[in-house]
């Protein structure tokens, strides 16, 4: 696996030009409080809606906050949603999707029924109303993006392990008495999981998107909270200042992109079809 790594870094830029954003944006996120050359709610207004100088790289927006403090703190609130919403939403639906395919017969159906009324609704307005009802905040953004997104982890790994659970070898456990648990924990997960990791990194960017869209629509952080999203909304009104909307933007397009290049590169290095090439 680690010389398959190595070529994959070699032969696939993508790939490479996405970790080394993600990793970027990451140690810029854990090492914020010395990169950030001023407080990210210290405000200003002296110096208020300044253009990109010397002193303020990345400008100023309306209340003479430093936006690149602002974007480099604000990695830790984007970063922070992105992972745990993946995480979590990819844990719930691994084993929801796995009890499901396995176990079969009406379970099955009565489990998928409840992931598709879920998927019935749009994504972000299905957000937006948890969210609205239980009030903004940074927990509860994410929640709410858990319980949007957990059905699609759910129906990826129900359509692995109802082609896993035929194989010999699940059939040979069954046959030495092991009990479903044991081969639902020890054969079918962890031959089911690929496509589930794979899906999990190309979401990070799709969850930061989703947050930061949330935040935006006021739904997310309270301010003076550092958050893409929100400092995005903030520029609105001031579109002849580019750079107040415009760096937090950036931040979130590269953040995005970047993980759909890992995901893309993993996807070439762990699908069997595509994994003779390394």
């Amino acid at each position: 696996m680690g010389r398959s790594i190595k070529k994959l870094f070699k032969s696939n830029y993508l790939f490479t030009l996405g970790v080394i954003i993600c990793v970027f944006w990451i140690v810029m996120a854990i090492l914020a409080p010395v990169v950030a050359p001023y407080n990210p709610i210290a405000q200003d207004l002296t110096v208020r809606l300044e253009a990109p100088s010397a002193a303020h790289i990345f400008g100023t927006d309306n209340f003479g906050q430093d936006i690149f403090s602002r974007v480099i703190y604000g990695g830790r609130y984007s970063l922070l949603a992105g992972c745990i919403t993946v995480i979590l939403a990819g844990i719930i639906g691994t084993f929801y999707g796995a009890i499901a395919g396995y176990v079969g017969g009406q379970i099955d159906n009565v489990m998928m029924r409840v992931s598709e009324m879920i998927l019935s609704f749009p994504s972000l307005i299905l957000a937006m109303i948890i969210n609205a009802v239980m009030g903004s905040s940074l927990f509860n953004t994410m929640f709410a993006l858990v319980i949007v997104a957990w059905p699609t982890y759910a129906r990826m790994m129900r359509s692995v392990v109802l082609s896993v659970k035929e194989n010999e070898y699940v059939s040979a456990s069954e046959v030495l008495g092991a009990s479903k648990m044991r081969i639902l924990m020890k054969e079918i997960i962890p031959n089911s999981v690929q496509s589930v990791l794979i899906m999990a990194t190309t979401d990070i960017g799709n969850q930061i998107l989703m947050f930061s869209t949330l935040s935006f629509l006021g739904l997310g952080s309270a301010p003076p909270t550092p958050e893409w999203g929100m400092m995005v909304s903030d520029g609105v009104d001031y579109f002849n200042k580019f750079w107040v909307a415009g760096f937090p933007g950036l931040a979130i397009f590269t953040m995005a992109v970047g993980a759909n290049f890992i995901g893309d590169g993993l996807r070439d290095l762990l699908d069997p079809k595509l994994r003779k090439n390394f």
